[in-house]
């Protein structure tokens, strides 16, 4: 069986680490806000208790290894401003699905892209994947445009694939390959 550590990972204005219970609040705060889950398969936290589920999670998870599931934190402050995850590993194929989500107030400040590049250096050039897999709703540009610019490309389309706050959501699939990225860093 095939092991995935949650390192700790630093950018210049960012620290992804793993998540401890010292974050419930932080993370209820990210995910409590309607804006952030709209194009999320699951409903806006309702209450602390979401969060604290949610770490309980990634804490079974840390001590399986069996997916790597980053916070994401303000090097400035200490602030947990998010979350990174690598997971539905397929060792065999060498692959896996990334996700993840910020706190609006940090929208459009690059926080995304920065947080995402390290995790998937990471994966390509630590856990010696060769490939990363995403699926977003078409109306989420900004989830779009954060992908396209790590060099993932559009692979597939899915019409009604989840059904997401009371309503069917379509589906683009995206893929990054290691030889993608390879070639975007030699750029």
């Amino acid at each position: 069986m095939s092991s995935y550590p949650t390192p700790i990972l630093t950018t210049s204005r960012l620290t992804l680490r793993p998540v401890t219970m010292e974050d419930a609040a932080d993370l209820f705060a990210v995910f409590s806000d309607p804006a952030v889950v709209r194009y999320w398969s699951a409903p806006t936290w309702t209450s602390i208790a979401f969060a604290e589920q949610n770490i309980e999670r990634a804490l079974e998870s840390y001590r399986e290894q069996s997916e790597v599931r980053f916070g994401i934190e303000l090097v400035e402050t200490g602030q947990l401003i998010g979350t990174a995850n690598l997971h539905h590993f397929f060792p065999q194929n060498r692959r896996c699905e990334i996700g993840y989500a910020l706190g609006s107030a940090y929208w459009g400040k690059g926080f995304a892209s920065e947080a995402l590049e390290a995790a998937i250096d990471y994966a390509f050039h630590e856990l010696r994947l060769n490939r990363i897999e995403a699926d977003i709703d078409p109306r989420n540009a900004a989830s779009a445009g954060v992908l396209e610019r790590m060099g993932f490309r559009k692979e597939g389309y899915m019409p009604e694939r989840w059904f997401v706050h009371g309503e069917m959501a379509d589906t683009i699939n995206y893929g990054l390959l290691r030889s993608y990225w390879d070639e975007r860093g030699r750029r």
